[in-house]
């Protein structure tokens, strides 16, 4: 057993040594001019440990993307953090603060990984897709949220759950982000500012 947990740490650090180092190459070079030969450089493993660990490219730039959002300590699962936040959310306007508060944690963090992932999936067939998968995933998980607004009084006007997750997902979008506060200047303060309005003006 000793030797098992062991072996899993290890397993463990080295995925996480491998994906940073991805991390760091894609965001340097970008996806197209980044090899997997270069990962395992940068990472000091052998090219195989770097499939057996993580996979190939695509693989290693929805890994990277998701240790960007789990933020620093590696928290156990945004999907689980974001769950819990949801739950002790007392009212509609507690729900939207967690929703507003989550898209300006998120998307600094995770803005330069989701630029490459728009700029590859452009010319790289796997990253296309890999694009396509993470928004509907992000729309499939926005479906609780907007379960959680209707027991808060939200949806009121007749709109269903999948239209509210509609609305989260494209409001929160991270291009939406890019967009205002990348691209027009708007200040993070600014950026929460509307987007609480936004989502509360959509959800009430």
């Amino acid at each position: 057993m000793e030797k098992t947990t062991r072996r899993t740490i290890q397993a463990a650090g080295t995925r996480d040594v491998i994906v940073d180092a991805a991390g760091r190459l894609f965001a340097a070079e970008g996806y197209v001019r980044t090899t997997i030969d270069a990962i395992a450089a940068e990472s000091g493993v052998a090219v195989q440990t770097v499939y057996n660990s993580v996979g190939n490219k695509a693989a290693l730039l929805s890994a990277v993307l998701d240790k960007a959002a789990a933020g620093p300590g590696g928290q156990a699962g945004v999907l689980d953090f974001m769950r819990e936040r949801t739950r002790q959310a007392a009212d509609f306007n507690a729900l939207i603060a967690v929703l507003a508060d989550w898209f300006v944690e998120v998307h600094p963090r995770t803005a330069g990984t989701n630029t490459v992932i728009a700029q590859a999936a452009a010319v790289d067939d796997t990253a296309a897709q890999l694009e396509k998968d993470r928004g509907q995933q992000r729309l499939r998980r926005y479906a609780e949220a907007a379960a959680a607004v209707r027991t808060r009084g939200g949806l009121s006007s007749g709109m269903s759950d999948a239209e509210g997750a509609a609305a989260i997902w494209s409001l929160g979008h991270p291009q939406v982000y890019r967009a205002l506060v990348q691209d027009s200047g708007w200040s993070v303060p600014a950026y929460r500012e509307w987007i609480a309005k936004a989502l509360a003006g959509a959800l009430a």
